[in-house]
């Protein structure tokens, strides 16, 4: 039958074209404990550019004793063969991992904070300011080799440990972390607690505070169901960037109370729907995240996924 075809009905005040930049590679698989071999990986990434996603976070260079199942980073991008319009970006810890990155010929990487000092120190081993000062030459030498560098921000509106998590907090560090010179930044709800509301207040205080909405992403976990809610409301703020996990695969490892994030799925569908372009070939997403549920033995978590896999057997 194939999937089924809808006509869009468009809300005024929304992005054209939404860029989604996928994460399953990397943060959706970081927290498997099975490893998932190389070749897979790389089919993984493949499928997922032939759907027509064009920005696929491909792997991390940080230290094999942390994430074992990232340790194969390099041989996953020496296999994965150039892409006009595609970009691979990776994560880096610190400075080692930004010489392995460019030892890779990677173009883009990006760096994982936290807002709160709970988590940056249960994450990094270091207090806020340390880890700041952390990646400040890893983002001043970046630069000078001519890469982008993505700034993540987790914790943005809720922690574990401490609770709520103060706009003004976000917004300081958010700052801080711009001015070192990263070239975008990614809101993480990482224990998927945000809902529209504040969502909404925070992305209004950075932009106020003078990190326009065009230099945000938004990082939404789907722990309470709001996920595709919150991205709404990001984007009717002004956000034109949104990061997802094919299937809906991932969580955060130092996190234990976060669960999957946003399924890249689900964002197509809702995008789709309103008329908004994102170059996705929905049908070929989802066949990609049935075959990883089989590579991982086990059904996808995600809602279009589970409706439409059928769909897409049935003659």
């Amino acid at each position: 039958m194939g999937i089924p075809t809808y006509a869009p009905h468009p809300v005024p005040g929304l992005p054209a074209r939404v860029r989604i930049y996928e994460v399953g590679p990397r943060d959706g698989l970081q927290n498997e404990a099975a490893v998932v071999p190389a070749e897979v990986k790389v089919e993984f990434i493949e499928r997922l550019v032939a759907a027509g996603l064009r920005t696929v976070e491909t792997t991390s260079f940080v230290h094999p004793r942390w994430v074992p199942q990232l340790a194969d980073a390099a041989e996953v991008l020496a296999r994965l063969a150039p892409a006009p319009g595609v970009r691979f970006p990776v994560l880096v810890p610190n400075e080692r991992g930004l010489d392995r990155a460019l030892e890779a010929g990677v173009q883009e990487i990006a760096v994982f904070g936290s807002v709160t000092e709970t988590f940056a120190r249960k994450n990094l081993n270091r207090t806020v300011d340390e880890s700041l000062d952390m990646f400040a030459p890893v983002v001043a030498r970046a630069r000078e080799e001519g890469l982008q560098v993505r700034a993540y921000l987790s914790m943005c509106f809720g922690d574990p440990w401490e609770g709520s998590v103060p706009v003004e907090r976000v917004v300081d560090v958010a700052a801080r972390i711009m001015s070192l010179g990263a070239t975008e930044l990614s809101l993480g709800d990482t224990i998927g607690v945000a809902t529209p509301g504040h969502v909404t207040a925070l992305i209004t205080s950075l932009t106020e505070a003078g990190i326009a909405a065009d230099d945000l992403a938004v990082h939404f976990h789907d722990t309470y169901g709001q996920a595709l809610a919150n991205t709404l409301a990001a984007l009717g703020s002004g956000v034109s960037t949104v990061d997802a996990a094919a299937g809906g695969l991932g969580g955060c490892p130092y996190a234990k109370s976060a669960t999957g994030n946003l399924s890249t799925e689900d964002l197509v569908w809702q995008l789709h729907g309103l008329g908004i372009e994102t170059g996705v070939d929905l049908s070929a997403l989802v066949s990609t995240s049935v075959w990883m549920a089989e590579q991982l033995g086990r059904p996808s978590p995600s809602r279009v996924v589970q409706a439409l896999a059928k769909e897409l057997t049935e003659v």
